[in-house]
């Protein structure tokens, strides 16, 4: 039996990149995370936002939605991640919080270890926005 996890992520854009946040392992991914029972996605996203950055979200759009490849817990349970993605608007000055411990902007220069879900909602953004990726 599969385990589907409903996670909220986010897209914030700056003049210095796309932030992406990273714990200890430098494996760096969108902010946002699990939504705790009776919440939102969306609820997620901005809670997940402010705990892991310190950012406040002054405007959210819902932009798409993805349900993750298979991965199996140490335990052996398969996962998959159903994500709501929102494009926000920000206030505020990103600092790592909680388990986050690094906060990159992401650029298509950067040289930094992007997660494959937040690499393809990357690429999607950038596509859209007219980039060649």
């Amino acid at each position: 039996m599969t385990i589907i996890r409903k996670k909220g992520s986010v897209i914030v854009e700056t003049s210095k990149g796309i932030l992406i946040v990273a714990e200890k392992d430098k494996k760096f991914m969108l902010p946002g995370g699990g939504a705790n029972k009776g919440e939102s996605r969306k609820q997620a996203a901005i809670r997940e936002l402010y705990e892991e950055t310190g950012l406040k979200a002054e405007s959210i759009q819902f932009w798409f939605k993805y349900i993750g490849s298979k991965w199996k817990t140490f335990s052996g349970h398969d996962i998959r991640n159903d994500v709501k993605v929102f494009i926000v608007k920000t206030s505020g000055t990103a600092r790592p919080r909680h388990e986050i411990r690094y906060i990159e902007y992401w650029t298509p220069k950067s040289k930094v270890y992007i997660k494959t879900g937040a690499k393809m909602v990357i690429e999607k953004y950038l596509k859209e926005k007219g980039f060649k990726v």
